[in-house]
């Protein structure tokens, strides 16, 4: 009998060991939540006391109830948790990673009032609490409340998580916010007024709290990355306004208050007031970038530069505020149309440009409504005045005419008119061919009298050249005057220096001769001596003989050479130097019996001494040769 009672505890002990967390299960009431779970209870009934159901329209007890429980079970080891009382769901826990929210929806609680979408938020360790929620007005829906980045122990029971994005607004961009929930807006307004502290929309609540509006929020967002509840608030980017370089930013302001007109009493064209009202603002924003909300506020980018508008059909500048304006069509007095193109240059001072906004809206309104009739107008009227011709003649006049007026009219609407040009003016082509024949006929007409004038003055350079190249033989023939002369002088010195040397030379053989018939005779004298004595008649003879031939000869040749150089001076005197230089080459001629003529030559030439002439010229020769023979013989004797 022990034996077999050892032996049942002992099976006994073994069964508790193996089903031990059955059996605490159903006999204890044991519960075991793991470390990374959370026990989601619902209790299936009441025993004792006298709340056994939930209220009308509740899901969650708070008090015991039957039903799901709003209080879950912690990690760690719970008893008394009978399993035919309470049924335990082991949930993970609600983890919210990293750049993400986790949105809340309530499945009880509170009804959310009318005209609200969202349930306000209540303390509730976020909503790790069920029991202090729904015990302290928490209400059903969706919650303004949210989770960020962690892990929570939430009772899926009462609470749906939804996991969102952070809100990540890029560089350069604004976010333009829409609220779904709140006051709604006042009337007259488009946007809800400005309220302050709810962190960039990202505390939902505070901006109820403090009166926010529904839709449309003045404010913007500015880049970075933000805890926004996507339920309450949705995010719109856009890039950030730009106001260039050499613009400035009119503000013309949708929302705000009704705004005092800054302008005064003198100006009557728009409401400019002062900046956070509604209307242009006085002051403009210079070059930069605005975080302007798109939908609330306009910017009119106004150039401050000079600003140049073409009329003319195939230019346009780059602002394209002249794309719509085209060449200008006028008609002359003389009835004639014609095109002309016309450039203005303006320009917008700084501090001018809300007025001209308020004015006219736009830069382009300011072109089509004022410009553009202004300068056209002008133009045809004053084309009216004049034909075709004369208003091409006077363009530089119109010009500065058409500057003038329409400066007077700009200043009207606060705009400078800096200058105003003319540029290509075309005439009808019936009557450009009429002027182009003209002025083809005029150059024609300039071109036959420049001919005319450069073949006078080509006549008159011949004339003058004719003169120099005569002048050239003038001065050649004065020269070979001069140099013939010269020769003739030089010819007359030479004859006179031949006729003093050969004077001399003649002086010097005659002394020469004396000397040897002076030294002959004393050598013969000498001889004489030492010969006989017999001989000494016929020696003295013989050197009286010689000394006389001697001197005669000596004579001779002195009488000669006077005769010659007389002779010859006579003949340069008489004859000329041409004529007795070649009287010089005739009879050297002659000297060389040359037969350049014949012997007789007799000629007549009307008159009656021809015959007499070739007598005189036989009688020379012969004296010549006559004197040529005598001569030679002199010689050979000598």
């Amino acid at each position: 009998m022990n034996e077999i009672t050892s032996y049942w505890w002992i099976i006994l002990i073994l069964f508790s060991i193996i089903f031990y967390k059955f059996i605490l299960r159903v006999f204890f009431g044991m519960v075991m939540v793991p470390e990374d779970k959370i026990g989601l209870v619902t209790k299936k009934f009441v025993l004792f006391g006298a709340d056994k159901s939930l209220p009308d329209g509740r899901i969650i007890a708070t008090k015991g109830e039957a039903g799901y429980q709003a209080k879950t079970l912690a990690p760690g080891l719970y008893w008394g948790m009978w399993i035919w009382q309470y049924s335990i769901d082991m949930s993970g826990f609600t983890v919210i990673p990293e750049g993400k929210i986790g949105l809340v929806l309530s499945k009880d609680g509170q009804e959310i009032p009318t005209g609200r979408i969202l349930a306000r938020k209540v303390d509730s360790d976020n909503f790790q609490d069920a029991t202090f929620f729904l015990d302290n007005g928490g209400q059903k829906g969706r919650q303004t409340a949210f989770i960020t980045t962690g892990s929570y122990r939430i009772n899926t029971f009462l609470f749906e998580i939804v996991i969102a994005d952070q809100i990540k607004i890029y560089e350069n961009m604004i976010g333009i916010v829409t609220a779904l929930d709140g006051e709604p807006i006042p009337q007259g307004q488009i946007a809800g007024k400005f309220v302050e502290g709810h962190n960039n929309f990202q505390d939902f609540d505070k901006f109820l709290d403090t009166g926010g509006n529904r839709g449309l929020q003045p404010q913007v967002m500015l880049a970075g990355s933000y805890y926004i509840n996507t339920w309450g608030v949705q995010i719109e980017q856009n890039p950030m306004t730009d106001v260039p370089i050499g613009y400035v930013g009119v503000v013309i302001s949708y929302i705000g208050e009704d705004g005092q007109d800054v302008t005064g009493d003198t100006f009557k064209h728009g409401n400019i007031v002062s900046k956070g009202q509604r209307g242009v603002w006085m002051e403009p924003l210079g070059p930069g970038k605005y975080a302007l909300n798109k939908y609330t506020t306009k910017l009119e980018a106004v150039p401050t530069t000079n600003l140049v508008l073409n009329w003319a059909n195939a230019r346009s500048e780059s602002h394209d505020l002249d794309k719509n304006l085209s060449t200008i069509t006028v008609r002359s007095k003389d009835g004639f149309p014609f095109n002309l193109d016309v450039a203005q240059i303006i320009h917008v001072p700084a501090a001018e440009a809300p007025k001209v906004i308020a004015r006219f809206g736009s830069m382009n309104n300011l072109v089509s409504q004022v410009l553009e009739p202004t300068i056209g107008n002008y133009f045809r009227n004053s084309a009216q005045d004049s034909d075709v011709i004369s208003f091409l003649s006077t363009r530089k006049e119109r010009q500065e005419s058409a500057k003038n007026h329409i400066k007077l009219v700009l200043d009207e609407y606060n705009v400078n008119a800096v200058d105003t040009l003319i540029g290509d003016i075309v005439p009808p082509d019936s009557l450009m061919k009429t002027l182009t024949d003209r002025k083809l006929a005029e150059e024609e007409q300039k071109t036959y009298q420049t001919q005319r004038m450069a073949q006078e003055q080509r006549q008159g350079m011949e004339k003058e050249t004719a003169i120099a190249d005569m002048q050239k033989e003038i001065v050649r023939a004065s020269q070979s005057v001069e140099i013939a002369q010269r020769t003739a002088d030089a010819t007359v010195k030479k004859a006179e220096g031949d006729a003093t040397s050969l004077k001399l030379n003649v002086n010097a053989e005659a002394e020469a001769t004396k000397m040897r018939a002076n030294a002959e005779a004393e050598a013969t004298k000498a001889r004489a001596g030492a010969q006989a004595e017999a001989t000494k008649l016929n020696a003295s003879a013989e050197a009286e003989r010689i000394s006389k031939t001697g001197l005669a000869e000596a004579e001779k040749i002195m009488a000669i050479g006077k005769s010659t150089a007389e002779s010859y001076q006579l003949q340069v005197s008489a004859m000329g130097g041409d004529n007795f230089t070649r009287y010089k080459v005739t009879e050297e001629i002659g000297k060389g019996n040359i037969k350049v003529i014949p012997d007789v030559l007799i000629s007549g030439n009307g008159g009656s001494d021809g015959s007499i002439s070739g007598l005189l010229g036989l009688k020379l020769m012969e004296m010549m040769d006559t004197k040529d023979s005598k001569d030679g013989k002199n010689l050979k004797k000598q």
